[in-house]
């Protein structure tokens, strides 16, 4: 079964911060020779919520799809890309997930497969290629959504990242069930008005989204496994 690890690495202040900055483009030779590595992508964050323009220079991600969990985890565990940053890290967390839904393309490519059902509790990517013309508008909405989503009791874990601040972003979203996570994304509030404006303006010139079922976890975010009361397994 199609397995995606979301590790996110929070990097102390100082020269970790300078170290992974500089990995966003030296690590990518490593990256490649990762066995089982079907896809991936080197991350960094936005401040706030996540969901601003404005990066976060403490956190960054890699995202990886792989043929099956037993080898996510035995690679997040092991491969050199994952030590290196983990040993500069003031700490790390591992979301593994299990597509069941996906729509669009990232890069031109189709980075997940799988399907199933949306039962319990689920995980929520949207990844987006903003077309120049529609930046202004785009950012002007951000502060509303993610002031609402900041709020959502139902969110039980979000974060936003992306390979190009600004042009290229990714939001990721736990929920504790499908109607939760619908009644956000398509109700008439700022993310649900931002949807309508994105299909009837054209603001993307490429798209993606994707529901995952969640396999587990591994590390903290905060001291502590965010997911904890949705998964047995350990932090």
């Amino acid at each position: 079964m199609q397995t995606v690890s979301l590790t996110l690495f929070r990097f102390p202040p100082g020269f970790a911060r300078v170290w992974v900055f500089a990995q966003m483009g030296l690590a990518r030779l490593a990256m490649r020779r990762v066995p089982d590595a079907l896809f991936w992508k080197l991350c960094g964050s936005g401040t706030g919520e996540g969901f601003f323009p404005r990066p976060n220079l403490g956190v960054y991600a890699i995202l990886v799809t792989w043929p099956d969990e037993a080898t996510a985890r035995a690679r997040v565990a092991a491969a050199q890309p994952w030590r290196r940053w983990r040993a500069r890290a003031a700490e790390d967390f591992t979301i593994f997930l299990s597509p069941a839904s996906v729509r669009g393309h990232w890069s031109g490519r189709r980075p997940f497969e799988g399907a199933g059902d949306l039962d319990g509790p689920l995980a929520a990517m949207t990844r987006a290629t903003l077309r120049l013309r529609a930046l202004a508008r785009f950012w002007g909405r951000v502060p509303d959504i993610s002031a609402v989503i900041g709020a959502d009791p139902a969110v039980v874990f979000k974060i936003g990242i992306g390979e190009v601040p600004v042009l290229h972003q990714v939001t990721f979203s736990v929920w504790p069930d499908a109607a939760a996570m619908a009644n956000f994304a398509r109700g008439d509030g700022p993310h649900g008005r931002a949807i309508r404006a994105v299909r009837e303006e054209g603001w993307f010139r490429e798209e993606l989204y994707a529901r995952f079922r969640i396999l587990g976890t591994a590390g903290t975010w905060g001291g502590r496994n965010p997911l904890d009361h949705l998964t047995t397994d350990p932090a």
